[in-house]
């Protein structure tokens, strides 16, 4: 018998494929049926410690929400509490943000100090009397109060500023609020300590101002989007005025003193109706990096108005 050499043996084991199947353990489903037990026995156990948590919950809702009193003391204690933490976070980042508000405040200073020297210039060659130099030295019948910004929105459509600074302050609802460019906003709600401002950027501001030199008036809006873009609406169609002219409050209300600088006219565009323009104003306050502004406190001009209206009311009542 011949045996050829090339022939090889193949064990009949590794031909076979061996497939095995992993079955999940009775143990697993028997230690997922006891945690599901524990946690059903355990609010069995409480539930009249549940029910009483619910009960509290809705009670306390019910009570904040149609009691005005008890409202105004739970908005007021939220911000209180809010204001804080806000303060805290915007401490870390004025901290991280120095650098840049140096270099905006040196700029500033130079600009500032450049409008002093050619307002001085112009006096001085346009010879104005002395009581008309006495009248611009004299002091501002209002005073400001300066104030951090603790918290901010910028792309809503009702944004709100926090202030550090409330009633212990001065602080009143309906104050005029600025910054060292323009108008912020105002005041419209005060705790001890803190104050929520309304902005410009938002749908309920509605500020009085004109075109600077030309007494055309009218209501600055904004309508969301960019927060450096405002409008100003019911500009009479006889005015008569230029693109990049300076937009500033008018004065007309107790709120802002006039000349406050507001922004400058980018575009011109009709009303809806037609009957008067409407002004795309770019707006001079950096409200994406606000830090420092001024509150406002205009105490004669105030009962000024009230006197006024005390008065407008009378002849109304005695007409009547």
């Amino acid at each position: 018998m011949h045996v050829r050499a090339d022939m090889t043996t193949r064990s009949p084991v590794t031909d076979r494929k061996v497939i095995i199947f992993f079955c999940p353990s009775p143990f697993v489903f028997i230690s997922k049926y006891n945690k599901m037990r524990n946690l059903i026995d355990f609010i069995v156990s409480h539930c009249h410690w549940l029910v009483f948590i619910l009960l509290e919950a809705v009670s306390v809702t019910l009570l904040f929400r149609y009691n005005s009193y008890q409202g105004s003391v739970l908005v007021s204690s939220a911000n209180s509490m809010a204001g804080i933490v806000y303060e805290a976070e915007s401490k870390v980042q004025s901290f991280f943000a120095l650098t840049r508000l140096n270099e905006q405040l040196s700029r500033r200073n130079i600009y500032l100090e450049q409008q002093v020297k050619e307002l001085s210039e112009e006096l001085e060659h346009n010879g104005t009397d002395s009581t008309r130099l006495e009248i611009l030295k004299s002091p501002t019948p209002y005073k400001l109060v300066e104030a951090k910004v603790v918290a901010n929105t910028v792309h809503k459509k009702d944004n709100f500023l926090t202030i550090n600074k409330g009633e212990a302050d001065g602080i009143r609802k309906d104050m005029g609020v600025i910054s060292g460019h323009g108008v912020v906003g105002i005041v419209y709600l005060t705790g001890k300590h803190y104050s929520v401002i309304i902005p410009a950027l938002s749908s309920q501001s509605s500020i009085s101002c004109k075109i600077e030199g030309r007494n055309y008036f009218g209501h600055l809006h904004w309508e969301g989007g960019y927060s450096n873009l405002a409008y100003v609406d019911d500009i009479p169609r006889h005015a008569h005025f230029k693109l990049y002219e300076r937009v500033v409050t008018s004065g007309y209300s107790a709120i802002f003193p006039e000349g406050v600088a507001v922004g400058k006219i980018i575009h011109v565009l009709n009303s809806t109706d037609g009957v008067s323009y409407r002004l795309q104003v770019q707006l001079y306050t950096n409200f994406a990096n606000l830090r420092d502004v001024f509150v406002i406190d205009n105490t004669a001009m105030r009962e000024q108005v009230d006197v006024l209206r005390a008065a407008q009311d009378s002849l109304y009542k005695s007409k009547n």
